[in-house]
């Protein structure tokens, strides 16, 4: 199945039962703050919709790999995505209506029974992410001077930077004063 959106069957509005459903959810990129996560193949979903009573409970997990920048030194890495899908559909709409507060904190089921996954998969996507990618645990990023990957060499800015710096402090001529 390669659509996101299930068509709740009327077996499902009986409290106590629910159903299983996967598919894939095809997209091509996904912002998540200042890192864009590329996904060359569909991510797979697996979800189980239950009735609690009251409402319908949505519960799964997302999984696929993600391709972005690291956060250091800027080269391409995988992230494996493993997200955790929740929804909370609320059954009556006059009933959260009357309960304040509730149609605000959840969704309501709409006149037509589909639950589009689509907000959920990507919530869960986000959550799952990390808030600064990186290739590697010690990655030495890039060099601000040169623009040199400082997990391929050293470039050698550095010492000239600290040359550079004690030069400008106005008491380092004192430093090779004798007392």
């Amino acid at each position: 199945m390669d659509h996101t959106t299930i068509h709740v069957p009327t077996e499902l509005f009986a409290p106590a039962e629910s159903s299983s459903y996967a598919g894939r959810y095809a997209v091509e990129s996904l912002s998540a703050g200042p890192d864009t996560y590329l996904f060359a193949e569909p991510l797979q979903w697996n979800v189980t919709v239950s009735n609690t009573g009251g409402a319908l409970l949505v519960a799964g997990v997302v999984t696929g790999t993600g391709t972005t920048e690291c956060a250091r030194c800027l080269e391409p890495m995988d992230v494996r995505i493993s997200g955790d899908i929740e929804g909370y559909y609320l059954l009556d709409a006059e009933e959260a209506q009357e309960e304040e507060g509730a149609e605000e904190e959840f969704d309501v089921l709409g006149p037509d029974n589909t639950i589009d996954l689509i907000p959920l998969i990507e919530a869960a996507i986000l959550v799952d992410v990390p808030l600064q990618p990186l290739c590697k645990d010690d990655c030495a990023g890039i060099c601000p001077d040169c623009g040199a990957n400082l997990n391929e060499a050293s470039c050698g800015c550095a010492a000239v930077r600290k040359e550079f710096e004690a030069a400008r402090n106005p008491f380092s001529v004192l430093k090779d004063l004798k007392l």
